[in-house]
């Protein structure tokens, strides 16, 4: 078995790599985040987790005493790994193309302190043979780093848990590298699946297109009912009850986040543009927005009224705003109602529930965090809830 003793984290202190730090730091390895975060880098020192994750800050606090975990801001630290794992992806820009020059920038400041031997574990989601160009790279120019692809799929919130539930998915360009992944995702998966790097990277982009046309198909299908007078819940309950077939359907929401969006539109710049159910999904789930405003100015003169969002985060129960459709929505609702307000309880708001229950004429849910769940609405009120969350 390969020995390793020594992970650096580039873009540790963030959603995907602090959990992965913090599971890898636990099983015994010496992890060092590597993050320009500052912020965050102090907030970790402090035994603070930056962001809401489950269990994440009582497992920071026992492994901070144990000098296993290490938080620092200088690339000179990836020269002592035996392993370095990066979580930076590439996005989509405004045209929806993949973008590459932040994933490039990282691992061109990387590798003046790269050294033979090394194995380079690519972690986040990368558009497809991009990990085969990193490794094209270091064969021709050096140094002799063994390049690797393993992507992460855990639920935002749940990853300490998901981590180690989960199979994990590995890949490499050389019996080196897959050697390395074998070693460091063995002592935390029960399970490990190896193919080849661009089957890695096409599984962890499909598995994201296909929760994104699911979600699509839940969102089309409501607007359907809705706009034939009826109620979609009553259609779900109907159509899923008890049948094994159509038990996975979803229900309706704002289908939004760092991933799903991003992925489903790096898989269409693949396919050459020709994944239409991926562009047909992104129609469906970026219109959901304005479709609810829509609905709202059918019920009442939205203009006269002063509407009110419950939840801003992308999704329940969290504290993450990347990419949130709730921001879109209050945008097309300033257009349109005499004042917004918002609230969300895991971020500074604008207003309380108990104001927006009060003040506001319109009420609309943008995320169904616990909070709001079967919250009592004062008679009278205009309300448009897709995720039916008021109503449990």
């Amino acid at each position: 078995m390969t020995q390793i003793q020594r992970i650096t984290i580039v873009g540790g202190a963030g959603h995907v790599g602090l959990p992965l730090a913090l599971v890898l730091a636990d099983q015994g390895f010496h992890v060092d985040v590597l993050d320009v975060n500052a912020a965050a880098l102090a907030t970790i020192k402090a035994g603070k987790m930056p962001f809401r994750e489950h269990g994440a800050e009582a497992l920071l606090q026992k492994l901070l005493p144990t000098g296993r975990l290490n938080m620092t801001s200088d690339n000179a630290v990836t020269a002592q790994a035996d392993v370095v794992i990066c979580v930076i992806g590439t996005p989509v820009d405004e045209y929806l193309n993949p973008e590459t020059y932040l994933f490039y920038k990282v691992i061109g400041d990387l590798r003046p302190h790269l050294r033979d031997g090394q194995t380079l574990i690519l972690r986040s989601t990368v558009y497809p043979g991009l990990s085969a160009k990193i490794d094209r790279m270091f064969r021709e120019e050096g140094p002799r780093v063994h390049v690797a692809f393993c992507p992460e799929r855990v639920a935002q919130g749940q990853s300490l848990r998901e981590i180690h539930e989960l199979p994990q998915i590995i890949s490499a360009f050389d019996d080196v590298g897959i050697a390395a992944a074998r070693t460091v995702f063995g002592r935390i998966s029960r399970e490990l699946i190896e193919v080849v790097p661009l089957e890695a990277e096409l599984a962890k982009l499909m598995c994201n297109c296909y929760r994104y046309i699911t979600f699509a198909i839940a969102n089309q299908f409501h607007m359907i009912a809705t706009d034939a007078g009826v109620d979609f819940n009553r259609v779900h309950h109907a159509a899923t009850h008890n049948n094994p077939r159509t038990s996975t359907m979803p229900r309706p929401g704002l289908a939004a986040g760092p991933c799903l969006f991003k992925d489903t539109m790096q898989l269409a710049a693949f396919s050459n543009n020709n994944f239409f159910l991926g562009h047909a999904a992104m129609l469906i789930n970026e219109g959901l927005p304005q479709y609810m405003v829509n609905t709202l100015k059918g019920k009442c003169d939205l203009h006269k009224m002063k509407a009110g969002i419950l939840g801003m985060t992308f999704k329940a129960d969290c504290d993450d705003i990347r990419d949130s459709l709730s921001f879109k929505l209050k945008k097309l609702l300033q257009l349109e109602a005499k004042a917004v307000l918002t609230h969300d309880p895991f971020l500074k708001s604008d207003a309380t529930i108990e104001q927006i229950l009060n003040e506001c004429d319109v009420i609309v849910v943008g995320t169904p965090h616990k909070e709001y769940r079967g919250l009592k609405i004062p008679t009278g009120k205009i309300v448009e809830d897709v995720w039916n969350c008021l109503g449990k």
